[in-house]
């Protein structure tokens, strides 16, 4: 098989085109996975069982079920029942959603791993429920989590091909379309090495953000 240069030329607008809905999707679902994962860890750390319990097996259900039938029943079921979303929204939310679950559980070990005495002397000074997470807390914990949270960061930009199958056309999607279109495959290559080019030099960053912390702890 021979490497066609002219091939690549047609292929890159559209492979910029993927690579900028990649990135966006990347960013915006990293945000909701943290933000929701967040919210899940300390839910499950309710005294209320009516506040634990659901948000468990909500939890439970999510990260046990493939991210592709959760993306196929937000773009196709949820619709029915409510508004429906573009695909690229639907694929942000199906992302950070599924990941907010693993995220949840780190944050759940990461606050598991400060010191009781923390709490104790948050309790002996008296401070308030919700300083004593924002003050105290929060950032000793996500100090401890910050290189596993990237590693997830990583984990779904390798998942976010899938999004390609509801439509949104990141750029696997675009490589796809366009190899079909033209019975080519330097489209493919193209974006595994982006994907490569993107993922080690974060993954990289993120050993190097792990050492320095252990370093400091």
């Amino acid at each position: 098989m021979s490497w066609d240069w002219e091939v690549v030329d047609d292929f890159m607008p559209r492979f910029w085109d993927g690579l900028a809905l990649t990135l966006q999707a990347l960013v915006l679902g990293s945000l909701i996975a943290f933000t929701l994962g967040l919210v899940w860890a300390m839910a499950q750390r309710s005294d209320l069982k009516a506040i634990r319990w659901p948000v468990t097996v909500f939890t439970e259900f999510v990260r046990n079920t493939p991210l592709l039938v959760q993306l196929f029943f937000l773009f196709y079921v949820v619709p029915e029942w409510g508004p429906s979303m573009s695909p690229l929204t639907t694929g942000i939310i199906g992302l950070g959603l599924h990941y907010s679950t693993y995220t949840a559980e780190v944050y759940r070990a990461g606050i598991g791993g400060v010191p009781q005495g923390q709490w104790e002397a948050a309790t002996a000074l008296n401070l308030p429920r919700t300083r004593t997470w924002t003050a105290v807390i929060l950032p000793q914990a996500i100090r401890r989590v910050v290189p596993a949270l990237g590693n997830y960061v990583i984990a779904m930009l390798k998942d976010s091909p899938m999004i390609a199958v509801i439509g949104a056309l990141e750029m696997f999607g675009e490589a796809e379309g366009f190899s079909n279109e033209t019975f080519t495959t330097e489209a493919y290559t193209i974006v595994g090495v982006a994907f490569i080019v993107i993922a080690y030099p974060a993954s990289l960053l993120i050993r190097l953000l792990e050492r320095r912390l252990a370093l400091t702890s």
